[in-house]
């Protein structure tokens, strides 16, 4: 399986799972993953936000743990990445109005790498204008932003993910195991071909 480069964008209260699980997923079937943050250097952290389902109206959130860049946002070059990893929480709600984070996204969806993004950011993706004519889902509360910006909903079980083309979107942390095999597909890997390196 060829490495692949994956740049994810997080920011202060990314959800704990989204980031945490598929930064450290990928790299273990090998890839290259640098998670970045503006206005943060690699080494320093953002706070993460742990969103759970536990039986009301909608999801509770509780203080999650301190996750540590590995990337400088001013530093990055997104022609030099093969995908984008977009975690959700609370971080897309504030990313999106920074110019810069919507140019990376933008760069990635005309360039047609895989992206894959999974709940509230589907928000960065609305707000960067790369949902026109594209099948998406997320968490069902931000089903009006995929909408608005042109793009169809595909309302998925929240253990499932939705494919079209290059994106991989999923409503939330329970569809983990078919969103990164999904993604993996996406950038020509197969998961269960993957064999650690020998000691």
């Amino acid at each position: 399986m060829a490495q692949k480069r994956i740049l994810l964008l997080a920011g202060d209260y990314v959800e704990d799972y989204e980031v945490m699980v598929p930064f450290q997923a990928l790299q273990m079937v090998g890839h290259a993953v640098v998670a970045v943050c503006p206005d943060k250097k690699a080494g320093e952290f953002v706070r993460t936000a742990i969103h759970d389902f536990e039986g009301d109206q909608t999801y509770s959130e509780k203080r999650g743990h301190n996750f540590v860049l590995n990337g400088s946002f001013e530093e990055i070059k997104p022609e030099s990445y093969d995908a984008l990893l977009l975690p959700g929480g609370r971080a897309p709600e504030y990313l999106r109005l920074n110019p810069r984070v919507l140019e990376v996204v933008r760069h990635f969806a005309e360039a047609q790498k895989p992206i894959a993004a999974i709940c509230h950011a589907a928000q960065l993706l609305a707000a960067a204008g790369v949902l026109r004519g594209r099948r998406a889902s997320c968490y069902p509360a931000v089903s009006p932003e995929v909408t608005a910006s042109g793009g169809t909903y595909v309302a998925v079980a929240m253990d499932k993910a939705c494919v079209d083309g290059n994106l991989v979107t999923a409503p939330a942390w329970p569809a983990h195991p078919a969103w990164l095999a999904a993604f993996l597909e996406v950038l020509g890997a197969d998961a269960r071909e993957w064999k650690p390196e020998a000691a």
